[in-house]
């Protein structure tokens, strides 16, 4: 029997018993995933009573090669065996400054949620965020969100004050210092 990845333009679901349904796996973001990030992104915040806000702290969404990758940063989606996008997260570089970055747009799809992927996401920001040379990461979610912040809390991210630099979807700001 051959295995093969589907084709996620397809539009019928996968064969049942086809190892690859059920797989998920983290890959860089690529021209062409943009709609089903912007999605993913919109749906995750709407299950927080929270909206996307495209021109303000969402517009990094418009152009996700620009905003992440140009000064150094990434960002990675999950994708899964059927070929949609259940996951996102960005190591956004801070400009004019070297030694730090935030962590944005750590979303999952409901169905992922609690099975480790989240962890596997932060540690592939963080190695991330450490070859870059990077000694500072932070990020700013709303107190809704607890899952997460026990996640960046067992990671050693601290609450820190922001200084009215979250937005107003935020409420939270945390920092991890990379020694």
């Amino acid at each position: 029997m051959t295995i093969r990845r589907p084709d996620p333009r397809e539009q019928q679901p996968p064969e049942a018993g086809d190892p690859l349904a059920s797989a998920v796996w983290i890959r860089p973001f690529a021209r062409g995933d943009d709609r089903a990030v912007r999605e993913l992104v919109t749906r995750v915040l709407g299950e927080f009573d929270l909206t996307l806000d495209p021109e303000g702290t969402d517009a990094d969404l418009a152009d996700v090669e620009a905003a992440y990758r140009g000064g150094g940063g990434e960002f990675w989606v999950v994708e899964d065996g059927t070929g949609r996008i259940v996951g996102t997260c960005g190591l956004w570089p801070v400009p004019g400054d070297a030694a730090r970055c935030e962590l944005r747009k750590m979303y999952l799809d409901p169905s992922l949620r609690g099975r480790g992927m989240g962890r596997q996401l932060l540690e592939t920001a963080l190695e991330h965020a450490r070859a870059a040379g990077r000694t500072r990461v932070e990020l700013e979610t709303n107190h809704r969100m607890t899952a997460a912040m026990a996640l960046y809390e067992a990671y050693g991210f601290r609450r820190t004050a922001h200084g009215g630099a979250c937005t107003a979807r935020c409420d939270r700001a945390y920092a991890l210092e990379l020694g």
